[in-house]
């Protein structure tokens, strides 16, 4: 803890309140969304194919567009589009603790993942141009303040569920609003500086979006990362299917645990390992050996248990779930920093939230399509009696993707673009 206190008093009062905020966005939302399922279909009684709707929906016009947002950061600016969104989705939530038709909660559901699309782009961005050449420490230590919204807004929200699923939708509203009014007060507006190069309208935006497809690093390096996202998400798809079937009606209980060892190993892990990357690695060896350790994450899950268990098969079982997400945690927290920031040289420091929007889509992309994969071959397993075969193709996932990393290594692929300056925007 003073470790963490002391680097964030190192930097700017306005990346230090970006910290605190995505803490606040973190906590707002995973207080809300880990019970909104349950909400739709007992709460409301919606059928399994409206629940899935409104769900898809949401991840739909959150991962969709992520390249809209970043572009409207670009050339706006980062913080009228934080504050746009953190304005959406506490609309969004007072909607969600009053629709019960179908249609109200669709518009809801796609408002929330919106707001989402504005404000990551933008909140990374800034953060990038605040932190200058103290980038990773800086990603480093946001990861913290993410991962703890993260531990922390389920039980906050378990909590009011106890009372109300209302409540719960009120206090993640009343959070986001707060959000916005703070930070209308207190950050100060940063955007990119003027390009004169830059073309205005709808011209100047195609223009902006041809310049990142002919980015061949970081098309590549997109390409080499999007297994890395699919990878950590398994963490609510593959793992919470294996707790299933190893401990039955009990998975609730398990995954609340795995959901914990996995916030508390990145809150307590990240800066140690940043620092310690830091200071023996070049960042792409470090994003490698973290898809390294995120592929060795499902080795442990491949001797069993692969049906429902008691006593000490089941213990091991669940062993091997938790040391899954606590691997899956700590690959994806050495990873992270050196990540953002070499997108950020990839861009040449040049329309840093559109760069930062692409990745974040075709990351979406890639979750979608391969979640469809892991599903399949989990329906392959069983018909076939080979249950080890998803956590196998999953860790051959995690080797490729640091094979790839590798090769664009050696091959100079990921060397700094060209630079360009960026300047506070004028209050």
């Amino acid at each position: 803890m003073m470790r963490l206190r002391a680097r964030v008093r190192s930097f700017d009062p306005s990346i230090q309140l970006l910290m605190v905020n995505q803490f606040g966005i973190n906590l707002g939302f995973y207080m809300l969304m880990p019970y909104l399922a349950d909400h739709l279909a007992h709460g409301l009684g919606l059928a399994a194919w409206a629940v899935g709707l409104v769900l898809g929906v949401r991840n739909l016009s959150q991962q969709g567009m992520f390249w809209l947002g970043g572009t409207l950061a670009d050339r706006i600016g980062y913080k009228p589009m934080i504050l746009a969104g953190c304005t959406l989705r506490t609309g969004a939530f007072v909607l969600l603790a009053f629709a019960d038709t179908l249609p109200a909660l669709i518009i809801a559901s796609a408002a929330t993942g919106f707001a989402g699309a504005l404000f990551n782009p933008a909140v990374r961005a800034y953060l990038a141009q605040g932190a200058g050449d103290r980038r990773v420490e800086a990603f480093a230590t946001f990861n913290v303040f993410y991962q703890a919204g993260i531990l922390l807004g389920p039980l906050v929200g378990l909590a009011l569920l106890a009372l109300d699923f209302r409540l719960v939708c009120a206090v993640s509203a009343v959070v986001f609003g707060v959000l916005a009014l703070v930070q209308a007060r207190a950050l100060p507006a940063r955007r990119p500086a003027p390009d004169p190069q830059r073309t205005s309208g709808w011209r100047g935006i195609a223009t902006d979006w041809r310049t990142i497809a002919r980015n061949r690093p970081f098309v590549l390096f997109s390409a080499a990362m999007a297994g890395s996202y699919l990878l950590a998400f398994q963490t609510y798809l593959a793992l919470p299917l294996q707790a299933r079937t190893v401990v039955g009606d009990e998975s609730g209980t398990a995954m609340g645990v795995i959901f914990a060892v996995s916030a508390l190993v990145a809150v307590a892990g990240q800066l140690r390992l940043t620092d310690w990357a830091r200071t023996r690695l070049d960042p792409p060896k470090a994003i490698a050996i973290g898809l390294t350790v995120m592929g060795c994450a499902f080795l442990p899950l491949l001797p069993g248990p692969h049906h429902s268990a008691h006593g000490v098969a089941a213990r091991l079982g669940l062993g091997g779930l938790v040391v899954c997400a606590a691997l899956l945690a700590a690959g994806s927290a050495l990873l992270y920093p050196f990540e953002m920031d070499t997108l950020v040289r990839l861009s040449g420091e040049r329309l840093v939230a559109t760069y930062y929007g692409a990745y974040s889509t075709v990351s979406g992309i890639a979750v979608a399509v391969g979640n469809l994969a892991v599903g399949s071959l989990f329906d392959l397993a069983a018909r076939t009696d080979a249950p080890w075969l998803p956590w196998t193709a999953l860790a051959v996932l995690g080797f490729a993707c640091a094979a790839a990393l590798t090769g664009l290594r050696r091959s100079g692929h990921l060397h700094p673009a060209s630079q360009a300056v960026l300047v506070p925007a004028k209050a």
